[in-house]
């Protein structure tokens, strides 16, 4: 079912409101009581928004009603977010005067356009009535004040599986068995995690464990309790006794008398424990009972297995790496859903059946509650139009039951924060198999506004990192490869199911077979090669704030052009727009009145060689990628993005113009891709204050770096690839050279084939805070500098195709915190650190992981 968002939209929005600067208020001077009513009111309705949640599945008008709110709340956003537009125009113009903004420039802040105080004083007033309008039937509802404290509709598992039911387990099983037959080796609650999303049978697998002759035999008492809902101490402990003796009665007993009889209960006693669904990642809770089973005698001979969908819940509970559980194969899934389809032996008699059926398998991608679902749907249906409805439908489409995958799968969400949720539901704008690049997803969630506000010293890239690291850690993602600065990541079709059916009026796959779309969509992804128009159906959108365009072989000018032509027309409020691999040679200069936008994609749009005149208008611009683009240099109006934070370019030119004093002072992330002719890095690179990654890649001219990004004390990465002409030798000239207090924490040299020094002012001066060195492919390089021990934080070293460097620097065994050495393509040094033999193993033999070649 479609959600509203409700809370999350609310809660951003009223931080919008409390943050508005006071600059940013006096550009509407006769707003202020307006705009105090607005905050009251919506601070009142977000305070029973959660009670509104948890009811409005049961109540029609309630759901109703929320939508309405929801279409006014993104109104509301949007007019606050013009306040925030119209102070950058503001800056820009006191920052770049000119003869048609000169009255700006000479009254500054107290020159306030008429027309905008205007407009904003009537656009509030126009969301307050509409709020007033509905607060008659808002109040009616008799909505409570209550806590965000996500939890877990209750569900009762129980110890008994009928073995002929499960299908595929068998290894799983004997894996799980093998690790309970293991002594315990310290003094720690011996816990075995078991991980993986809903539906994937992992208590299937408990329960087969738990019943198997060689584990009876191995703890003769055994306990079964399903956690599910709330990790509370004295529950459990209620539980766990009554599973061992029925005859106690505990339900008034204080904790301490729980702990009491428990302990005289399981005192020498070897057992199993199964703690069934847990869901619980607050570690003071799991430590107080596992400090109470310490305390019982003889626990190291018992064992604790645990089902979660959560490896950061795994991870809490046990320091052993936790069993991940893996879909089934095709053929036990077409095994289990003939099971569930057919009486016994019935399949024999509809081959044609079973060939559909073995479609609709592989839609269930080894989940085998979905299999049993679908299974389930089509039983003693032998009609073939039944069989292909469930092949050609979405599995969210389908009516399914409490218990079948999708109602289950949708705990998980339940479960997530409100932020999360809107995250993981924008994931369903691409298309199922995707590969998910996860900075391009943060920048995304940013340009929405998905993010919640960065705490002090954190940045927005970090808490879209935390976001991403959430839903690896719940098993909602999957990551596939891992490139250092980022990775890539899928979502299982299941899970993309899922937030499909929540994100129904929010995301929307627009192709040439689209006949509707939702009003107030959100979000539009265009993809199809047959895609040679833009869609009628979308002229009629006005509320979109995403459009993303990919896979079109027949797409022309006049596409992209018309595409162009109706955001600048309808999506007034467009945050993030993606033309990668455009065949246009200019943007339009009505480019200029997204005034909004905070996403640019033109990656690979090899024919752009000049930006329009009216670029600088994009005042919001966040992130801009112009990458193996054709632009001859970057215009001043680029510099005059001061919301600026990551920019990735390619010239052609041999030199960049000079960063300006003020100019780029939030960008975070710098990238000079294929800028072949480029001779050097631009003067003023010392006023880039808040850069945190530096990249260049294959700027073939490029001979060294400028002295002064020794100035850029947030610099943490630093990647350096392809540009076969340059020198990093960097030495210390002058005093205050020899106290720098760097950041750096990654540097990655690759395929720099005159390099024979490594830059020795950024190392030394990031000794403290280096973690990660990277050299590969530089055959001039033959050897390491003396100082290089001095790395005190280095804790990954990786050094391939070197063939000239023959030693480590002496004293390499002084750098205790490293804990990966890779040696590849090296033949001097593999054969001189080589375990077997190596006269100076003994050097690194310190090192955790050392991987030599």
């Amino acid at each position: 079912m479609a959600e509203t968002f409700l809370f999350s939209i609310a809660e951003r929005l009223v931080d919008k409101i409390v943050g508005l600067t006071v600059d940013e208020v006096r550009l509407a001077f006769n707003v202020k009581t307006d705009l105090k009513k607005l905050e009251d009111t919506m601070i009142s309705i977000k305070a029973v928004l959660l009670d509104a949640e948890r009811q409005q599945h049961q109540n029609d008008k309630l759901r109703l009603c929320m939508w309405k709110l929801r279409d006014i709340f993104y109104d509301a956003e949007d007019v606050i977010d013009d306040f925030k537009c119209e102070a950058l125009r503001k800056q820009d113009a006191i920052n770049h005067p000119n003869i048609n903004n000169l009255k700006v420039r000479v009254l500054g802040s107290f020159c306030l356009p008429l027309s905008f105080s205007l407009k904003m004083s009537h656009k509030i007033k126009d969301i307050n009535g509409r709020l007033g309008e509905l607060a008659t039937e808002w109040n009616s509802f008799d909505l409570r004040q209550c806590s965000d404290n996500r939890h877990v509709f209750r569900r009762e598992t129980i110890s008994f599986v009928d073995s002929s039911d499960v299908i595929g387990r068998d290894k799983d099983k004997e894996n799980i068995i093998s690790m309970l037959m293991k002594p315990s080796e310290d003094r720690n609650v011996p816990v075995i995690p078991i991980v993986g999303i809903g539906g994937l049978g992992k208590t299937t697998l408990a329960q087969l464990v738990y019943n198997d002759d060689r584990v009876t035999s191995l703890f003769p008492l055994k306990i079964w309790i399903c956690v599910s809902e709330e990790f509370d101490l004295s529950r459990l402990l209620n539980l766990i006794i009554q599973s061992v003796n029925k005859e106690v009665r505990c339900d008034d007993l204080t904790l301490e008398a729980l702990q009491a009889c428990l302990r005289s209960l399981l005192n020498d006693k070897k057992f199993l424990l199964v703690l069934d669904d847990v869901w619980n990642e607050n570690q003071a809770k799991w430590v107080e009972l596992r400090n109470l089973l310490r305390s019982i005698d003889g626990l190291r001979q018992s064992k604790i297995i645990v089902t979660t969908r959560s490896l950061k819940v795994a991870s809490l509970m046990s320091s052993i790496c936790p069993y991940e559980l893996k879909g089934l194969p095709f053929e036990d899934c077409l095994t289990l859903f003939t099971k569930w389809a057919f009486n016994d032996g019935d399949e024999r008699h509809y081959p044609n059946l079973i060939r559909i059926g073995e479609e609709i398998v592989k839609k269930c991608k080894g989940v085998p509650l979905a299999v049993r679902t679908l299974g389930s749907l089509l039983f003693q249906k032998t009609d073939e139009s039944d069989w292909i409805y469930i092949r050609e439908s979405e599995i969210w489409r389908l009516e399914q039951h409490e218990n079948d995958i999708l109602p289950v799968l949708k705990l998980s969400y339940n479960h997530l924060p409100s932020h999360l949720q809107r995250c993981l539901a924008f994931l369903s704008l691409y298309k199922k198999d995707e590969i998910y690049l996860s900075d391009k997803i943060i920048r995304l969630w940013m340009a929405n506004g998905l993010l919640e506000h960065a705490k002090q010293n954190q940045e927005w890239e970090d808490v879209g990192k935390q976001y991403l690291n959430e839903l690896l850690s719940r098993c909602l993602i999957q990551k596939e490869e891992d490139f250092r600065l980022k990775f890539t990541f899928k979502m299982h079709d299941l899970i993309h199911d899922l937030a499909l059916d929540v994100s129904q009026r929010e995301c929307k796959i627009v192709n040439s077979k689209t006949k509707t779309v939702d009003e107030n969509v959100q979000h539009l992804l265009l993809c199809d090669e047959k895609l040679v128009e833009v869609p009628c159906v979308l002229e009629k959108l006005e509320k979109v704030q995403t459009v993303i365009f990919q896979d079109s072989s027949l797409r022309s000018k006049i596409f992209d052009k018309s595409l162009i032509n109706l955001c600048v027309s309808n999506f007034k409020y467009l945050r993030a727009l993606e033309l990668r691999d455009s065949p246009l040679t200019a943007l339009p200069n009505s480019i200029g009145t997204l005034k909004h936008l905070r996403e640019l994609d033109l990656a690979r749009s090899e024919d752009i060689c000049e930006l329009p005149r009216t670029f600088y208008k994009l005042y919001c611009l966040q992130s801009l990628n112009l990458g193996a683009t054709s632009l001859k240099q970057l215009p001043d109006s680029v510099q005059r993005l001061i919301e600026l934070r990551h920019l990735v370019i390619t010239i052609e030119a041999t030199h960049l113009k000079e960063i300006r004093a003020g100019c780029w002072t939030s960008l975070q992330y710098l990238e000079l891709y294929n800028c072949f002719e480029l001779e050097c890095l631009p003067e003023g690179m010392q006023y880039l204050k808040s850069l945190r990654t530096l990249i260049l890649t294959y700027c073939d001219s490029l001979v060294s770096l400028p002295r002064s990004l020794k100035l850029l004390t947030k610099l943490e990465h630093l990647v350096i690839n392809g540009c076969t002409k340059i020198n990093l030798e960097m030495e210390a000239e002058e005093e205050e050279d020899n106290d720098l207090q760097l950041s750096l924490k990654t540097l990655s040299l690759e395929s720099l084939s005159v390099l024979t020094a490594l830059p020795r002012l950024l190392l030394q001066g990031s000794s403290s805070t280096l973690q990660q060195l990277r050299i590969r492919g530089c055959p001039n390089l033959s050897i390491l500098p003396a100082w290089l021990p001095n790395l005190t934080s280095l804790q990954k070293l990786e050094i391939v195709n070197c063939r000239n460097l023959s030693a480590l620097p002496e004293g390499i065994d002084r750098l205790t915190n490293l804990r990966e050495l890779r040696i590849l393509g090296c033949p001097k040094l593999s054969k001189r650190y080589s375990e077997n033999g190596g006269e100076d193993w003994h050097k690194i033999a310190h090192i955790q992981k050392v991987d030599i070649y």
